[in-house]
């Protein structure tokens, strides 16, 4: 093997990644297209390879459309609700959270729940288009379909998870203000503290893949949310701590509870309020988060009891 075929491959794999990774919402899933994809870029013949980024993202996006169906079929058995694998990283002011996921758009733990919404093909369409900027005859030459019928996947696609209403999306720093003050409240068992800070129609989903107590209903409205955390701190005083993180390119929150990595939880933030409540519980997802992080630092926010 040539240095050039290997380094042509590792110039492209962080692109690999972040569309399987946005594929499939599981990080060793996408390890293993991506593995798959160097195996087949290791066999090919390159010399009838006009374009090998070209076909190494068509490696990938078929890889992943095959097993998306395959992950969608046992999704259906899934216990609860199923979100996306979190990537999580330490709150870092001099770090950009991009360079883990090769920022290409949004990867927010909200916009891949959205993502669930769509077949295989229709989110592959989706995210090759409105996230990597293909245009329609690539699409078409990727997915072996016509330029018409891409069009109208993406425009489909679009159309199930555009949003209701135009929202004001806030700044990463107004972001990580408004969840410390919703820490400083939740610390506290200040319930009407949260509530002030949800939307009246804001909603919070949990994922605990039936190895852990979880959300099994879409909890709906600031009360019901609110009564969800201080029942956490009422029945663990003194135990349950709080630290920033970045949580899949955003400013996210990681919950200890007796000192050990409860969840981790995303925030949808508009109009300086929050929307939705994203809660991953199941341990299998939180097994990749860095082993620095398991622990509460420093900096964690601890609440008391009442």
């Amino acid at each position: 093997m040539s240095d050039h075929v290997l380094d042509t491959f590792q110039a492209n794999r962080p692109r690999l990644h972040a569309l399987a990774y946005r594929m499939l919402g599981e990080r060793g899933e996408a390890d293993d297209v991506v593995q798959e994809a160097w195996l087949r870029w290791q066999a090919a013949d390159h010399a009838t390879i006009d374009t090998p980024p070209a076909w190494l993202v068509t490696v990938v996006s078929r890889l992943s459309i095959d097993r998306l169906r395959q992950a969608q079929a046992a999704r259906q058995h899934y216990v609860g609700w199923w979100l996306p694998e979190p990537v999580v990283e330490a709150m870092d002011p001099h770090a950009s959270p991009e360079q883990a996921l090769e920022q290409a758009g949004d990867v927010s733990i909200a916009f891949l729940w959205m993502l669930e919404r769509l077949n295989p093909e229709e989110r592959a369409a989706f995210l090759m288009r409105q996230v990597f900027d293909y245009d329609y005859e690539d699409l078409a030459r990727l997915l072996g379909k016509s330029e018409a019928a891409c069009r109208q996947m993406v425009h489909r696609a679009s159309s199930r998870i555009r949003q209701d209403k135009p929202r004001v999306k806030v700044s990463p720093d107004e972001h990580r203000e408004l969840l410390g003050r919703f820490i400083t409240a939740a610390r506290s068992g200040e319930r009407q503290a949260m509530q002030a800070l949800l939307a009246p129609e804001a909603t919070a989903i949990g994922d605990g893949g039936g190895k852990v107590p979880s959300i099994f209903k879409i909890l709906r409205g600031p009360p019901r949310i609110a009564n969800l955390y201080y029942a956490l701190f009422r029945r663990h005083p003194g135990q349950v701590h709080y630290q920033l993180g970045w949580v899949n390119g955003e400013p996210g929150v990681l919950r200890y509870v007796g000192g050990q990595l409860e969840s981790v939880q995303s925030f949808e933030i508009f109009d300086g309020c929050i929307q939705a409540i994203y809660t991953v519980r199941n341990p299998d997802k939180l097994r990749g988060i860095p082993p620095a992080l398991r622990e509460p630092g420093a900096h964690a926010v601890t609440s008391r009891p009442a």
